[in-house]
């Protein structure tokens, strides 16, 4: 797959524009929220594009990105929103609008497995093996060619993953369950905001 990848530096080009439905992913020095910062953010329009938004880490001024971030009008589809959304809220200051989770969408849809991670959705629906040896790579710096199509294949895959995973939604009739589901997910970051980690569901 040849892929159309774009970086930006600060902010997305006032130039750009995206339909109404968009994949988006985070890259962090870590994923501790106290400690790590959040340092690319990366968005795919689904037309094997990516476009990768080095953020400023001294005032993460993006007023493009911000605009597109909170825009109901536009739906976002993340794999693990919920730590994407956590480092978005805490340096974009932003609430993200119109969410959608391919991560929550495996774990009610693909009851037939235990395994809900990128790699496996990609190597399921799109028959590719991605390598994410780079995953725990330093992003924070200078990026290389490497590191730039890794980001990419995070967001490139989402769109036609979203759609495989509806359809199975829809076929076992769990489409309603998912979505009153995902509804609860800025209420879920709003409590790791808070340091409520644990399953407040438990007993």
């Amino acid at each position: 797959m040849n892929l159309d990848i774009k970086l930006h530096k600060k902010d997305l080009p006032d130039e750009i524009k995206f339909s109404d439905k968009i994949a988006i992913d985070c890259e962090f020095t870590g994923l501790n929220i106290e400690r790590d910062r959040l340092c690319l953010l990366q968005i795919s329009s689904g037309n094997n594009d990516a476009h990768i938004i080095q953020l400023d880490k001294d005032n993460y001024n993006a007023p493009n990105l911000k605009a597109i971030l909170s825009d109901k009008n536009i739906n976002k589809l993340f794999h693990f929103a919920r730590a994407d959304l956590l480092f978005i809220k805490k340096y974009l200051k932003v609430n993200v609008e119109n969410i959608n989770c391919t991560k929550i969408m495996s774990k009610i849809a693909r009851s037939y497995s235990d395994k809900h991670g990128l790699k496996d959705l990609i190597k399921e629906f799109i028959g590719v093996d991605i390598s994410k040896q780079l995953q725990s790579s330093d992003f924070g710096g200078n990026l290389s060619e490497k590191q730039l199509k890794y980001c990419a294949q995070d967001v490139v895959y989402l769109h036609k993953i979203y759609e495989s995973l509806r359809k199975i939604l829809e076929r076992e009739k769990r489409n309603d369950i998912y979505d009153r589901t995902i509804k609860f997910i800025n209420t879920r970051v709003e409590l790791d905001f808070a340091s409520f980690k644990e399953d407040i569901w438990s007993h």
